[in-house]
């Protein structure tokens, strides 16, 4: 067992039990901080929890857990709960189908090792809940935390990073040992992003450094100096350091406004809000000059950008394994969606395919297991719905430039008349 020395309280805390991680004991004011690092994959850690909670030092438990991981590890069929239209109006498939994917990882990794990543942090819960001791979740929301690291990366390295995640979680059966030992150290996020991370500033500050901050602010809201005596903090031990240093140094009086300030997220500039917009007129624009100059010539543009549009996006489809009728559906919505910025190709598949196979319970209830393989995802109705909103938005964006280049090739080609 490790303390930090420079402490007065190493002496004191020798009562505590003899863990495998290392701990840190910091004083603020009238509150004790204890932080024990643990191993996202270790049944040591787990057994480490218990025997500081058991040991009855501590009045209060902070773990390295958001809202809605803690709800997902009390309720695993939560998604079930969820309106999944609801969940594609909101912009939110990319962040379910990324969650899903990091689930399928976790899933693996236990299956392979016999542990659940995490089990520590199901330790505390359940000890906490036998106790009847105050338990706080000081992590950000995973959610949030990928935005953050989507906005802040340049827009040319965001498809390679997350076709990156999705692809490393799905491409092989067997996760490395090296994968678990990374986990060892770090957490999910950080395993899954480590190679990425340890080469890139605008990755690692919202993955890691922003976190460890955010976690020592959130500490210092939910666990104020004076309202408990003995806080244990449970974090991997990638943190430890971190958010060891920032709970040193003196926090804001009002630490709620800079947690706030570490929940938003970054805005997209006015030029790529504006981009579909451009791109819309410039179309339109296309199929007047191409109407002004000769009948024909404005019918094939018209022509092509509805086919190019349609095949590309309800071919899409088709590899997603929908519905015929939602590809059907979508070879017509995509290239008149395309035209309008304020709907896409992508929500009218996902609203025909929901409608013509709506998941059924048993789909909710092995989605978990489902995803921890490829098939799997077209398998489940609900990663597959996943995949129909993805594959479409994808092939009517695709179209959208093919389509915009050929209308610009004969208009402006040498064959141009």
């Amino acid at each position: 067992m490790t303390h930090d020395d420079a402490t007065p309280l190493a002496q004191e805390n020798s009562t505590l039990p003899t863990t495998s991680g290392p701990l840190r004991t910091i004083q603020v004011g009238a509150t004790r901080y204890t932080l024990l690092g643990t191993a996202h994959v270790s049944a040591e850690s787990a057994d480490d929890v218990r025997r500081l909670i058991d040991s009855g030092h501590f009045d209060a438990v902070a773990i390295e857990l958001c809202d809605a991981r803690h709800h997902s590890m009390d309720n695993p069929d939560a998604m079930g709960e969820q309106d999944l239209f609801q969940v594609f109006k909101q912009g939110k498939a990319g962040m379910v189908a990324a969650s899903l994917a990091l689930g399928a990882f976790q899933q693996r990794i236990a299956e392979q090792s016999g542990i659940q990543p995490g089990a520590e942090m199901r330790a505390a819960v359940e000890e906490c809940r036998t106790r009847n001791l105050p338990l706080l979740l000081v992590d950000r929301d995973v959610g949030i935390t990928l935005k953050r690291i989507y906005r802040n990366v340049p827009w040319w390295q965001r498809f390679s990073l997350f076709s990156g995640l999705i692809g490393s979680v799905l491409s092989r059966q067997d996760v490395s040992k090296e994968d678990i030992e990374k986990l060892k150290e770090g957490d999910m996020l950080e395993a899954t992003f480590s190679e990425f991370a340890a080469e890139s500033e605008a990755l690692y500050s919202p993955l890691i450094r922003e976190r460890d901050r955010y976690m020592a602010l959130r500490l210092a809201e939910e666990a104020p100096p004076g309202r408990y005596q003995n806080v244990l903090v449970v974090l991997g031990a990638g943190h430890l350091k971190g958010t060891g240093e920032h709970l040193e140094t003196p926090l804001p009086d009002n630490p709620t406004v800079e947690r706030e300030s570490l929940e938003a997220t970054p805005p997209p500039s006015k030029l790529w809000k504006a981009a579909p917009w451009l791109i819309t007129a410039l179309v339109i624009t296309g199929f007047v000059v191409g109407f002004s100059r000769n009948t024909d010539l404005g019918w094939q543009l018209v022509i092509e950008w509805f086919l190019i549009n349609g095949i590309l996006s309800g071919g899409a489809t088709i590899a997603a394994l929908a519905h015929p009728v939602t590809v059907i559906a979508t070879f017509f919505a995509a290239p008149l969606t395309s035209l309008n910025p304020t709907i896409g190709a992508g929500f009218v598949a996902t609203g025909v395919e929901l409608y013509m196979r709506k998941p059924k319970v048993r789909d909710f209830s092995t989605l978990r297991h489902d995803v921890t393989q490829l098939k799997g995802w077209w398998k489940n109705r609900v990663s597959r719905t996943l995949l129909v909103f993805i594959l479409a938005t994808l092939g009517s964006a695709v179209g959208t430039w093919v389509a915009g280049f050929r209308i610009a090739g004969a208009l402006f080609g040498s064959g141009a008349a």
